[in-house]
Protein backbone atom coordinates (compact mmCIF):
# COMPACT_ATOMS: atom_id res chain seq x y z
CA UNK A 1 0.00 0.00 0.00
CA UNK A 2 1.04 3.43 -0.46
CA UNK A 3 0.96 6.58 1.89
CA UNK A 4 -2.07 7.96 2.56
CA UNK A 5 -0.70 11.49 2.62
CA UNK A 6 1.15 11.50 -0.57
CA UNK A 7 -2.19 9.99 -2.44
CA UNK A 8 -4.00 12.85 -0.82
CA UNK A 9 -1.60 15.49 -2.04
CA UNK A 10 -1.92 14.27 -5.33
CA UNK A 11 -5.38 14.53 -5.31
CA UNK A 12 -5.54 17.82 -4.08
CA UNK A 13 -2.70 18.56 -7.19
CA UNK A 14 -4.92 17.40 -9.25
CA UNK A 15 -7.99 19.39 -8.60
CA UNK A 16 -6.13 22.53 -8.18
CA UNK A 17 -4.81 21.88 -12.21
CA UNK A 18 -8.17 21.38 -12.76
CA UNK A 19 -9.40 24.92 -11.49
CA UNK A 20 -7.05 26.40 -13.23
CA UNK A 21 -7.81 25.17 -16.50
CA UNK A 22 -11.51 26.14 -16.45
CA UNK A 23 -10.80 29.53 -14.90
CA UNK A 24 -8.56 29.96 -17.95
CA UNK A 25 -11.19 28.49 -20.35
CA UNK A 26 -13.72 31.30 -19.32
CA UNK A 27 -11.23 33.57 -19.87
CA UNK A 28 -11.08 32.48 -22.92
CA UNK A 29 -14.66 32.25 -24.10
CA UNK A 30 -15.21 35.53 -22.86
CA UNK A 31 -12.30 37.56 -24.38
CA UNK A 32 -12.80 35.44 -27.73
CA UNK A 33 -16.52 36.87 -27.51
CA UNK A 34 -15.78 40.42 -26.80
CA UNK A 35 -12.17 40.93 -29.22
CA UNK A 36 -12.77 39.04 -32.45
CA UNK A 37 -9.80 41.35 -34.44
CA UNK A 38 -6.98 39.25 -35.95
CA UNK A 39 -4.49 40.17 -32.62
CA UNK A 40 -7.19 39.08 -30.47
CA UNK A 41 -7.19 35.94 -31.84
CA UNK A 42 -3.02 35.70 -31.85
CA UNK A 43 -3.69 36.26 -28.20
CA UNK A 44 -6.05 33.51 -28.40
CA UNK A 45 -3.65 30.97 -30.06
CA UNK A 46 -0.94 31.99 -27.38
CA UNK A 47 -2.82 31.22 -24.33
CA UNK A 48 -3.90 27.45 -26.29
CA UNK A 49 -0.39 26.54 -26.47
CA UNK A 50 0.34 27.96 -22.60
CA UNK A 51 -2.68 25.51 -21.41
CA UNK A 52 -1.49 22.97 -23.79
CA UNK A 53 2.20 23.21 -21.84
CA UNK A 54 0.30 23.45 -18.35
CA UNK A 55 -1.50 20.26 -19.40
CA UNK A 56 1.76 18.55 -20.13
CA UNK A 57 3.27 19.29 -17.22
CA UNK A 58 0.07 18.40 -14.72
CA UNK A 59 0.58 14.68 -16.73
CA UNK A 60 4.36 14.56 -15.85
CA UNK A 61 3.72 15.64 -12.05
CA UNK A 62 0.94 13.21 -11.59
CA UNK A 63 2.98 10.07 -13.45
CA UNK A 64 6.14 11.03 -11.60
CA UNK A 65 3.92 11.00 -8.61
CA UNK A 66 2.64 7.55 -9.10
CA UNK A 67 6.11 6.59 -9.85
CA UNK A 68 7.20 7.90 -6.66
CA UNK A 69 4.13 5.93 -5.10
CA UNK A 70 5.16 2.77 -6.78
CA UNK A 71 8.62 3.30 -5.53
CA UNK A 72 8.16 3.99 -1.86
CA UNK A 73 5.55 0.85 -2.07
CA UNK A 74 8.53 -1.81 -3.31
CA UNK A 75 10.66 0.02 -0.52
CA UNK A 76 8.09 -0.79 2.32
CA UNK A 77 7.52 -3.70 1.03
CA UNK A 78 11.60 -4.61 1.12
CA UNK A 79 11.78 -3.41 4.58
CA UNK A 80 9.40 -5.10 5.65
CA UNK A 81 10.74 -8.23 4.27
CA UNK A 82 14.28 -8.08 5.58
CA UNK A 83 12.91 -7.42 9.57
CA UNK A 84 10.66 -10.86 9.08
CA UNK A 85 14.13 -12.51 7.41
CA UNK A 86 16.19 -11.18 10.24
CA UNK A 87 13.47 -12.87 12.87
CA UNK A 88 13.64 -15.44 10.93
CA UNK A 89 17.39 -16.07 10.34
CA UNK A 90 17.24 -15.98 14.71
CA UNK A 91 14.59 -18.77 14.43
CA UNK A 92 16.84 -21.15 12.23
CA UNK A 93 19.81 -20.13 14.14
CA UNK A 94 18.51 -21.41 17.63
CA UNK A 95 17.62 -25.11 15.92
CA UNK A 96 20.31 -27.97 15.55
CA UNK A 97 17.65 -30.18 14.02
CA UNK A 98 17.30 -30.04 9.81
CA UNK A 99 13.19 -30.88 10.19
CA UNK A 100 12.92 -27.99 12.52
CA UNK A 101 14.49 -25.88 10.66
CA UNK A 102 11.82 -25.88 7.92
CA UNK A 103 9.45 -26.13 10.85
CA UNK A 104 10.04 -22.42 11.81
CA UNK A 105 9.40 -21.50 8.49
CA UNK A 106 5.75 -20.62 9.13
CA UNK A 107 2.73 -18.99 7.66
CA UNK A 108 3.28 -15.70 9.44
CA UNK A 109 6.80 -15.22 7.91
CA UNK A 110 5.98 -15.62 4.26
CA UNK A 111 3.11 -12.82 4.48
CA UNK A 112 5.71 -10.68 5.76
CA UNK A 113 7.28 -11.54 2.61
CA UNK A 114 4.14 -10.93 0.79
CA UNK A 115 4.08 -14.95 -0.14
CA UNK A 116 1.22 -17.65 1.45
CA UNK A 117 2.87 -20.85 -0.37
CA UNK A 118 5.96 -22.28 0.03
CA UNK A 119 7.57 -25.75 -0.91
CA UNK A 120 10.74 -27.29 -0.35
CA UNK A 121 12.05 -29.86 -2.27
CA UNK A 122 15.48 -31.48 -1.44
CA UNK A 123 17.36 -34.07 -3.70
CA UNK A 124 18.04 -37.57 -2.03
CA UNK A 125 21.39 -38.88 -3.85
CA UNK A 126 20.32 -42.71 -2.40
CA UNK A 127 16.43 -42.43 -3.81
CA UNK A 128 17.28 -40.60 -6.66
CA UNK A 129 14.69 -38.09 -6.26
CA UNK A 130 13.46 -35.21 -5.00
CA UNK A 131 11.35 -35.13 -1.34
CA UNK A 132 9.18 -32.67 -0.17
CA UNK A 133 10.59 -31.05 3.39
CA UNK A 134 8.37 -28.13 3.48
CA UNK A 135 4.57 -27.59 2.17
CA UNK A 136 2.75 -24.37 3.56
CA UNK A 137 -0.53 -22.98 1.86
CA UNK A 138 -1.40 -26.74 0.35
CA UNK A 139 -3.72 -29.40 1.11
CA UNK A 140 -2.25 -32.92 1.16
CA UNK A 141 -3.62 -33.49 -2.16
CA UNK A 142 -2.15 -30.27 -3.85
CA UNK A 143 1.08 -31.81 -2.80
CA UNK A 144 0.76 -34.94 -3.55
CA UNK A 145 0.08 -33.40 -7.11
CA UNK A 146 2.97 -30.71 -7.02
CA UNK A 147 5.44 -33.97 -6.11
CA UNK A 148 4.57 -36.26 -9.04
CA UNK A 149 4.66 -33.03 -11.30
CA UNK A 150 8.74 -32.11 -9.99
CA UNK A 151 9.48 -35.59 -9.86
CA UNK A 152 8.46 -36.02 -13.74
CA UNK A 153 10.63 -32.84 -14.32
CA UNK A 154 13.52 -33.80 -11.56
CA UNK A 155 16.42 -33.60 -14.46
CA UNK A 156 15.38 -29.91 -15.25
CA UNK A 157 14.97 -28.81 -11.52
CA UNK A 158 18.67 -30.86 -10.79
CA UNK A 159 19.51 -28.47 -13.15
CA UNK A 160 17.99 -25.29 -11.92
CA UNK A 161 19.47 -25.71 -8.36
CA UNK A 162 22.91 -26.60 -10.54
CA UNK A 163 23.06 -23.12 -11.75
CA UNK A 164 22.61 -21.62 -8.38
CA UNK A 165 20.59 -18.65 -9.47
CA UNK A 166 17.30 -17.37 -8.29
CA UNK A 167 14.78 -16.77 -11.01
CA UNK A 168 10.71 -15.83 -10.85
CA UNK A 169 7.82 -15.55 -12.61
CA UNK A 170 8.87 -12.59 -14.35
CA UNK A 171 12.62 -13.28 -15.06
CA UNK A 172 11.77 -16.94 -16.65
CA UNK A 173 11.37 -16.77 -20.33
CA UNK A 174 8.32 -17.47 -22.35
CA UNK A 175 9.99 -20.23 -23.87
CA UNK A 176 12.42 -22.70 -21.96
CA UNK A 177 12.70 -25.81 -20.68
CA UNK A 178 10.38 -24.82 -17.29
CA UNK A 179 7.76 -23.77 -18.36
CA UNK A 180 6.27 -20.78 -15.95
CA UNK A 181 2.69 -20.70 -17.12
CA UNK A 182 1.94 -24.45 -16.13
CA UNK A 183 4.27 -24.40 -13.07
CA UNK A 184 2.16 -21.41 -11.85
CA UNK A 185 -0.87 -23.56 -12.89
CA UNK A 186 0.03 -26.61 -10.82
CA UNK A 187 1.35 -24.31 -7.37
CA UNK A 188 -1.46 -22.45 -7.75
CA UNK A 189 0.23 -19.44 -7.85
CA UNK A 190 0.23 -16.32 -10.31
CA UNK A 191 3.43 -15.08 -8.93
CA UNK A 192 6.50 -17.23 -7.63
CA UNK A 193 10.06 -17.10 -6.71
CA UNK A 194 12.25 -20.60 -7.17
CA UNK A 195 15.82 -20.09 -5.07
CA UNK A 196 18.52 -23.04 -4.71
CA UNK A 197 19.12 -24.00 -1.24
CA UNK A 198 22.95 -25.05 -1.56
CA UNK A 199 24.49 -26.10 1.81
CA UNK A 200 28.63 -26.75 1.67
CA UNK A 201 27.66 -30.87 2.03
CA UNK A 202 24.57 -32.88 1.81
CA UNK A 203 21.30 -32.57 0.34
CA UNK A 204 21.18 -29.49 -1.73
CA UNK A 205 17.11 -28.55 -3.16
CA UNK A 206 15.13 -25.67 -3.94
CA UNK A 207 12.23 -23.55 -2.09
CA UNK A 208 9.27 -22.81 -4.15
CA UNK A 209 7.30 -19.78 -2.83
CA UNK A 210 4.28 -18.00 -4.21
CA UNK A 211 0.99 -16.08 -4.11
CA UNK A 212 -2.37 -16.28 -5.48
CA UNK A 213 -2.94 -12.81 -5.89
CA UNK A 214 -3.13 -11.23 -8.99
CA UNK A 215 -2.46 -7.73 -8.08
CA UNK A 216 1.47 -8.50 -6.78
CA UNK A 217 3.66 -8.54 -9.28
CA UNK A 218 7.19 -10.14 -8.38
CA UNK A 219 10.17 -7.70 -8.66
CA UNK A 220 14.12 -7.80 -8.47
CA UNK A 221 14.12 -7.19 -4.89
CA UNK A 222 11.41 -10.23 -3.86
CA UNK A 223 14.53 -12.45 -5.54
CA UNK A 224 16.75 -11.10 -3.66
CA UNK A 225 15.26 -11.34 -0.42
CA UNK A 226 14.19 -15.09 -1.01
CA UNK A 227 18.04 -15.56 -2.48
CA UNK A 228 18.68 -14.39 1.15
CA UNK A 229 16.16 -16.46 2.73
CA UNK A 230 17.63 -20.18 0.60
CA UNK A 231 21.24 -18.73 2.24
CA UNK A 232 20.43 -18.75 5.97
CA UNK A 233 18.50 -22.06 5.63
CA UNK A 234 21.31 -23.70 3.52
CA UNK A 235 23.61 -22.43 6.22
CA UNK A 236 21.21 -23.28 9.20
CA UNK A 237 21.59 -27.19 7.76
CA UNK A 238 24.97 -26.96 7.69
CA UNK A 239 25.25 -26.07 10.84
CA UNK A 240 23.07 -28.78 11.75
CA UNK A 241 24.95 -31.13 9.90
CA UNK A 242 28.29 -30.00 11.52
CA UNK A 243 26.34 -30.33 14.75
CA UNK A 244 25.54 -33.82 14.22
CA UNK A 245 29.07 -34.71 12.82
CA UNK A 246 30.38 -33.87 16.26
CA UNK A 247 28.17 -35.03 18.63
CA UNK A 248 28.21 -38.60 16.76
CA UNK A 249 32.09 -38.54 16.92
CA UNK A 250 31.62 -37.17 20.91
CA UNK A 251 29.39 -40.03 21.27
CA UNK A 252 31.96 -42.52 19.38
CA UNK A 253 34.98 -40.81 21.67
CA UNK A 254 32.69 -41.54 24.73
CA UNK A 255 31.72 -45.19 24.61
CA UNK A 256 35.74 -45.86 23.34
CA UNK A 257 36.84 -43.80 26.75
CA UNK A 258 33.80 -45.64 28.66
CA UNK A 259 35.69 -49.00 27.08
CA UNK A 260 38.75 -48.47 27.53
CA UNK A 261 38.43 -47.61 30.95
CA UNK A 262 36.61 -50.61 31.63
CA UNK A 263 39.20 -52.96 30.09
CA UNK A 264 41.77 -50.44 32.26
CA UNK A 265 39.71 -50.50 35.79
CA UNK A 266 39.50 -55.06 34.51
CA UNK A 267 43.41 -55.15 34.15
CA UNK A 268 44.19 -52.92 37.39
CA UNK A 269 41.76 -55.08 38.96
CA UNK A 270 43.81 -58.14 38.07
CA UNK A 271 47.29 -56.21 38.43
CA UNK A 272 45.88 -55.60 42.10
CA UNK A 273 44.88 -59.40 42.61
CA UNK A 274 48.47 -60.60 41.14
CA UNK A 275 50.15 -58.13 43.41
CA UNK A 276 48.36 -59.38 46.07
CA UNK A 277 48.73 -63.00 45.83
CA UNK A 278 52.71 -61.84 44.90
CA UNK A 279 52.57 -60.34 47.83
CA UNK A 280 51.30 -62.91 50.22
CA UNK A 281 53.58 -65.46 48.52
CA UNK A 282 56.66 -63.74 49.43
CA UNK A 283 55.48 -62.86 52.98
CA UNK A 284 54.29 -67.10 53.33
CA UNK A 285 57.58 -67.74 52.14
CA UNK A 286 60.02 -65.30 54.03
CA UNK A 287 58.35 -66.50 57.36
CA UNK A 288 58.74 -70.24 56.56
CA UNK A 289 62.41 -69.65 55.53
CA UNK A 290 63.18 -67.37 58.71
CA UNK A 291 62.91 -70.88 60.57
CA UNK A 292 65.17 -73.25 58.78
CA UNK A 293 67.63 -70.04 58.41
CA UNK A 294 67.43 -69.82 62.01
CA UNK A 295 68.61 -73.49 62.63
CA UNK A 296 70.79 -73.17 59.74
CA UNK A 297 72.66 -70.06 61.46
CA UNK A 298 72.09 -71.61 64.92
CA UNK A 299 73.57 -74.76 63.99
CA UNK A 300 76.73 -73.12 62.09
CA UNK A 301 77.37 -70.84 65.05
CA UNK A 302 76.95 -73.97 67.74
CA UNK A 303 79.89 -75.99 65.23
CA UNK A 304 82.02 -72.60 64.87
CA UNK A 305 82.15 -72.40 68.67
CA UNK A 306 83.90 -75.86 68.50
CA UNK A 307 81.64 -76.58 71.26
CA UNK A 308 80.89 -80.36 70.19
CA UNK A 309 84.40 -80.96 69.48
CA UNK A 310 87.64 -79.21 67.29
CA UNK A 311 87.11 -78.54 63.82
CA UNK A 312 89.88 -78.40 61.22
CA UNK A 313 90.63 -75.23 59.19
CA UNK A 314 89.12 -75.85 56.54
CA UNK A 315 85.67 -76.45 58.14
CA UNK A 316 86.06 -73.46 59.86
CA UNK A 317 86.49 -71.90 56.73
CA UNK A 318 83.55 -73.07 55.28
CA UNK A 319 81.19 -73.07 58.21
CA UNK A 320 81.98 -69.42 58.60
CA UNK A 321 81.03 -68.56 54.95
CA UNK A 322 77.41 -70.83 55.71
CA UNK A 323 76.90 -67.86 58.90
CA UNK A 324 78.02 -65.31 56.96
CA UNK A 325 75.71 -66.39 53.71
CA UNK A 326 72.57 -66.96 56.15
CA UNK A 327 73.15 -62.96 57.18
CA UNK A 328 72.43 -62.31 53.94
CA UNK A 329 69.63 -64.66 53.45
CA UNK A 330 68.05 -63.44 56.87
CA UNK A 331 69.06 -59.38 55.78
CA UNK A 332 66.56 -60.26 52.03
CA UNK A 333 64.02 -62.66 54.36
CA UNK A 334 63.68 -59.30 56.22
CA UNK A 335 63.37 -57.12 53.36
CA UNK A 336 60.88 -58.44 51.82
CA UNK A 337 58.80 -59.01 54.88
CA UNK A 338 59.21 -55.59 55.57
CA UNK A 339 58.39 -54.51 51.33
CA UNK A 340 55.33 -57.29 52.08
CA UNK A 341 53.66 -55.35 55.28
CA UNK A 342 53.98 -51.72 53.55
CA UNK A 343 52.70 -53.11 50.25
CA UNK A 344 49.81 -54.80 51.90
CA UNK A 345 48.88 -51.54 54.53
CA UNK A 346 50.11 -54.31 57.26
CA UNK A 347 52.64 -52.24 58.47
CA UNK A 348 52.42 -50.30 61.09
CA UNK A 349 53.94 -46.59 60.63
CA UNK A 350 54.41 -44.35 64.17
CA UNK A 351 53.81 -41.43 62.98
CA UNK A 352 55.14 -38.51 64.88
CA UNK A 353 56.28 -34.95 64.51
CA UNK A 354 59.99 -34.79 63.76
CA UNK A 355 62.38 -32.90 62.91
CA UNK A 356 63.94 -33.94 59.32
CA UNK A 357 67.53 -31.36 60.16
CA UNK A 358 67.68 -34.16 63.23
CA UNK A 359 67.02 -37.26 61.21
CA UNK A 360 69.80 -36.47 58.38
CA UNK A 361 72.50 -35.39 60.84
CA UNK A 362 72.05 -39.00 62.44
CA UNK A 363 71.95 -40.19 59.13
CA UNK A 364 74.99 -38.24 58.44
CA UNK A 365 76.93 -39.52 61.31
CA UNK A 366 76.00 -42.95 60.98
CA UNK A 367 77.38 -42.95 56.97
CA UNK A 368 80.39 -40.88 58.10
CA UNK A 369 82.99 -43.78 58.93
CA UNK A 370 82.03 -44.93 55.80
CA UNK A 371 83.20 -41.45 53.86
CA UNK A 372 86.35 -41.24 55.89
CA UNK A 373 87.61 -44.73 55.35
CA UNK A 374 87.30 -43.97 51.20
CA UNK A 375 88.09 -40.33 51.10
CA UNK A 376 84.15 -39.17 50.66
CA UNK A 377 83.58 -35.57 51.28
CA UNK A 378 79.99 -35.53 52.80
CA UNK A 379 78.15 -31.87 52.38
CA UNK A 380 74.90 -31.57 54.32
CA UNK A 381 73.15 -28.33 53.72
CA UNK A 382 69.10 -27.85 54.93
CA UNK A 383 67.09 -25.25 54.77
CA UNK A 384 65.40 -24.03 58.24
CA UNK A 385 64.26 -27.09 60.22
CA UNK A 386 61.27 -28.52 58.21
CA UNK A 387 58.98 -30.62 60.74
CA UNK A 388 57.21 -33.53 59.26
CA UNK A 389 55.08 -36.08 60.39
CA UNK A 390 56.80 -39.29 60.28
CA UNK A 391 58.14 -42.74 61.26
CA UNK A 392 61.21 -41.91 62.35
CA UNK A 393 63.15 -45.78 62.02
CA UNK A 394 61.74 -46.10 58.46
CA UNK A 395 62.74 -42.52 57.12
CA UNK A 396 66.44 -43.13 58.78
CA UNK A 397 66.44 -46.67 56.77
CA UNK A 398 65.56 -44.40 53.55
CA UNK A 399 68.42 -42.17 54.46
CA UNK A 400 70.91 -45.56 55.09
CA UNK A 401 70.35 -46.67 51.86
CA UNK A 402 70.52 -43.70 49.83
CA UNK A 403 73.99 -42.95 51.53
CA UNK A 404 75.16 -46.05 51.46
CA UNK A 405 74.46 -46.72 47.35
CA UNK A 406 76.08 -43.16 47.20
CA UNK A 407 79.17 -44.10 49.07
CA UNK A 408 79.39 -47.76 47.19
CA UNK A 409 79.24 -45.97 43.72
CA UNK A 410 81.33 -43.15 44.25
CA UNK A 411 85.11 -43.08 43.90
CA UNK A 412 87.74 -42.13 46.66
CA UNK A 413 88.02 -37.94 46.89
CA UNK A 414 84.43 -37.74 45.44
CA UNK A 415 81.73 -35.89 47.34
CA UNK A 416 78.12 -36.49 48.52
CA UNK A 417 75.91 -33.61 49.10
CA UNK A 418 72.71 -33.99 51.33
CA UNK A 419 70.27 -30.81 50.63
CA UNK A 420 66.58 -30.45 52.00
CA UNK A 421 64.37 -27.30 50.87
CA UNK A 422 60.98 -26.46 51.14
CA UNK A 423 58.92 -26.42 48.33
CA UNK A 424 55.44 -25.26 48.90
CA UNK A 425 53.47 -27.92 51.57
CA UNK A 426 56.20 -30.18 50.68
CA UNK A 427 59.80 -30.75 51.47
CA UNK A 428 62.55 -32.56 48.67
CA UNK A 429 65.48 -34.06 50.21
CA UNK A 430 68.09 -34.87 47.28
CA UNK A 431 70.98 -36.78 47.72
CA UNK A 432 73.66 -36.50 45.46
CA UNK A 433 76.83 -38.28 44.25
CA UNK A 434 79.72 -37.82 41.77
CA UNK A 435 79.73 -41.31 40.98
CA UNK A 436 79.14 -43.72 38.10
CA UNK A 437 76.17 -42.49 37.15
CA UNK A 438 73.47 -45.02 35.85
CA UNK A 439 72.52 -45.75 32.29
CA UNK A 440 69.50 -43.99 30.59
CA UNK A 441 67.90 -47.59 30.32
CA UNK A 442 68.09 -48.87 33.64
CA UNK A 443 66.53 -45.71 35.27
CA UNK A 444 62.85 -46.81 34.84
CA UNK A 445 63.63 -50.54 36.61
CA UNK A 446 65.63 -49.06 39.34
CA UNK A 447 62.74 -49.29 42.06
CA UNK A 448 61.74 -52.76 41.37
CA UNK A 449 62.34 -55.76 43.49
CA UNK A 450 66.15 -57.52 42.69
CA UNK A 451 66.70 -55.25 40.26
CA UNK A 452 70.55 -54.36 40.41
CA UNK A 453 72.05 -52.07 37.55
CA UNK A 454 74.97 -54.27 35.10
CA UNK A 455 77.82 -52.31 35.68
CA UNK A 456 81.76 -53.14 37.40
CA UNK A 457 80.88 -52.46 40.86
CA UNK A 458 77.70 -54.78 41.47
CA UNK A 459 79.41 -57.40 40.07
CA UNK A 460 82.48 -57.29 42.62
CA UNK A 461 79.62 -56.51 45.66
CA UNK A 462 76.62 -58.50 46.34
CA UNK A 463 73.54 -57.21 47.15
CA UNK A 464 70.01 -58.24 47.31
CA UNK A 465 68.46 -55.70 45.24
CA UNK A 466 65.35 -54.87 47.67
CA UNK A 467 67.11 -51.68 49.09
CA UNK A 468 65.62 -48.73 46.62
CA UNK A 469 62.34 -50.75 46.19
CA UNK A 470 61.80 -50.77 50.18
CA UNK A 471 62.75 -47.26 50.03
CA UNK A 472 59.72 -46.23 47.81
CA UNK A 473 57.39 -48.31 49.69
CA UNK A 474 58.65 -46.02 52.75
CA UNK A 475 58.22 -42.91 50.91
CA UNK A 476 54.99 -43.18 49.20
CA UNK A 477 53.58 -44.88 52.65
CA UNK A 478 54.66 -41.64 53.75
CA UNK A 479 52.70 -39.97 50.63
CA UNK A 480 56.02 -38.95 49.39
CA UNK A 481 57.63 -39.57 45.77
CA UNK A 482 60.85 -39.96 45.09
CA UNK A 483 62.93 -39.98 41.21
CA UNK A 484 66.02 -40.19 40.22
CA UNK A 485 68.22 -38.39 37.59
CA UNK A 486 71.55 -39.70 36.46
CA UNK A 487 74.51 -39.14 33.34
CA UNK A 488 77.14 -41.82 33.27
CA UNK A 489 80.36 -40.61 34.95
CA UNK A 490 78.60 -37.63 36.31
CA UNK A 491 76.71 -39.06 39.24
CA UNK A 492 73.25 -39.64 40.55
CA UNK A 493 70.67 -37.05 42.21
CA UNK A 494 68.22 -39.35 44.22
CA UNK A 495 65.46 -37.05 45.34
CA UNK A 496 62.22 -37.60 47.40
CA UNK A 497 59.41 -35.60 48.79
CA UNK A 498 57.66 -35.42 52.32
CA UNK A 499 54.54 -33.74 53.11
CA UNK A 500 55.51 -30.73 55.77
CA UNK A 501 53.15 -30.53 58.81
CA UNK A 502 50.36 -28.65 58.35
Amino acid sequence: MGNPDIMLDTIMSLLKLINILAIAGMAIGIYYLVNKTSNQQKEVDKLNRSLEEMDGQAKLIVRTDMELNKTQEELDKKISGLYALQRLARALSTTLEEDQIFRRISSSYLEELGFEKACVFLWHEKENKFYVHLHTGYLEDEVHIIKSFIDSEANKYQELVKKEKTVSSTSLPDTGPIDKNKLGHIFKANSFVISPILPKEGKKGFLFIGTESPDVAVTAGDEELITILTNQIGQAMENTRLFESTWKAQQELEKKVEERTHELTLALEEVKRINKRKTDFISSVSHELRTPLTSIKGYAAILLEEKLGALPLPVKERLSKINTHSDELVQMVNGLLDIARIESGRAVMKMEEQNLKDIIAKAADVIMIQCKNKGVELITSVEDSPRIMADRMQIERVFINLLGNAVKFTPEKGKITIRAKIKEKDVQVDVADSGIGIPADSLSSLFQEFYRVDNAINQQVKGTGLGLSLVKHIVEAHKGKIWVESSLEKGSTFSFTLPLLS
